[in-house]
């Protein structure tokens, strides 16, 4: 299965999945009954015997190159200079910033902004 079609077990499934096996019912049967892999019935039993909580954790991952701000300063840029190459924008970050990120990075980042592929230069 791809990372990204991987989606976390909502907080009432888990809790569902602990109270079956509480009442009794065998973790392997508790899995076959809810859709869940095996390790998943024996985590959240173990983390409900440790009164911990059940709810999903955020993802582990990098941290995001451009933050907030960044993408605001961002999207000022390309209001301010729309004819302003992919290259002159990354600069542009790096001199306000002083963070380093890939013409790819910036390039994502406009698009996330819901600026299209006609208006930027190099993606």
């Amino acid at each position: 299965m791809h990372p990204a079609s991987m989606r976390a077990y909502s907080l009432d499934l888990r809790s569902k999945i602990v109270e079956a096996v509480k009442r009794g019912a065998p973790k392997a049967e508790a899995a076959r009954t809810f859709g869940v892999g095996i390790s998943s019935v024996k985590r959240y039993v173990k983390m409900a015997e440790e009164s911990l909580s059940l709810a999903s954790k955020k993802a582990p991952g990098k941290r995001k190159k451009l933050d907030e701000r960044a993408m605001r300063l961002l999207e000022e840029d390309l209001d301010s200079r729309p004819a302003a190459k992919l290259k002159e924008r990354v600069e542009f970050l790096f001199w306000v910033l002083a963070e380093r990120v890939s013409k790819a990075t910036v390039c994502r980042m406009i698009r996330c902004l819901g600026y299209t592929r006609k208006k930027i230069d190099g993606c």
